[in-house]
């Protein structure tokens, strides 16, 4: 499978070719940052096959976390693109918005952190639901 996406603005283009390492959906408060305040919808690619194909992507990892993710921004309309995460090396998390086709997600496989999710957040039913991150 080759997925293709982009930032909002159009600056940064991208491929990942595999199969879906997972498709999630998170709670924390930190994703809620980056989303506005909503969950934050993802599907995790192999790294091996993901590559940017117009464009470049700014990073950012906070200094004071340990263990702290990097996320991939368009540098121009700061559309989150991406996170690599040290916990999964082998994928890069990709954020749904930015799928060309989102409809290839379907839905998420585990919803986690919704012990940070507020009144308003759906958490939908039939599917595993954790409220820190499963382990």
């Amino acid at each position: 499978m080759t997925i293709t996406g982009r930032c909002y603005c159009g600056e940064v283009h991208y491929e990942a070719d595999g199969d879906p390492v997972m498709k999630g959906e998170c709670h924390c408060r930190e994703c809620q940052y980056f989303t506005g305040g909503n969950a934050n919808d993802f599907m995790a690619m192999p790294s091996a096959g993901f590559r940017v194909t117009k464009g470049a992507t700014k990073s950012f990892s906070r200094p004071d976390l340990d263990h702290a993710v990097t996320r991939e921004f368009c540098p121009t309309c700061g559309t989150h693109i991406l996170t690599r995460s040290p916990a999964l090396p082998q994928a890069v998390i990709l954020k749904v918005g930015t799928l060309d086709d989102t409809s290839i997600y379907g839905q998420p496989q585990v919803i986690m952190q919704t012990a940070d999710a507020p009144s308003f957040h759906h958490i939908p039913e039939g599917i595993p639901a954790f409220p820190r991150w499963p382990g």
